[in-house]
């Protein structure tokens, strides 16, 4: 098991939370972006730099993702694309993307997305709170137990 970054709108504490759970369970977590990424020295965390442009980093993740493999994004077509090809997707609020709701999450963007092309003013996410964050970490550190006992 692998974990793919969507890391162009990943908050930098969400990739802090990853680099120690890399660290502390020898998973590899590998971060796509259209532009250079500082991250810590570590045999188990990697960046890939990927050309500008329109999903160019959610098409290389898709590209690469395996299986089982765990994919931290907030982009619900890429989230989609994940569980097509068998991976999950966490997004950094700590939601799971499941077969089970990702057709009425879609729906419900392109609904947004209709609705903010046609002038009206939906609004963005709030802020990343605490609570955010530690169901995030909570999230992950199930989704890497249960994937490691699997191995087992």
């Amino acid at each position: 098991m692998k974990i793919w970054v969507d890391a162009d709108a990943c908050p930098t504490v969400i990739k802090d939370i990853l680099y120690r759970a890399a660290e502390r369970t020898a998973i590899d977590v590998t971060l796509v972006a259209n532009r250079p990424l500082q991250i810590p020295p570590s045999r188990y965390i990697k960046a890939i730099q990927v050309a500008s442009g329109f999903d160019i980093a959610d098409n290389e993740i898709v590209k690469k993702v395996d299986p089982g493999d765990l994919v931290i994004t907030s982009d619900i077509p890429l989230a989609s694309e994940v569980i097509d090809k068998g991976g999950f997707a966490l997004s950094p609020r700590g939601d799971f993307h499941t077969k089970e709701n990702i057709k009425a999450r879609l729906n419900m963007r392109d609904f947004m997305d209709t609705m903010r092309s046609s002038g009206i003013h939906t609004g963005g996410p709030p802020p990343l709170n605490q609570r955010d964050k530690q169901s995030f970490a909570n999230h992950l550190d199930s989704f890497i137990t249960r994937s490691q006992k699997q191995k087992q």
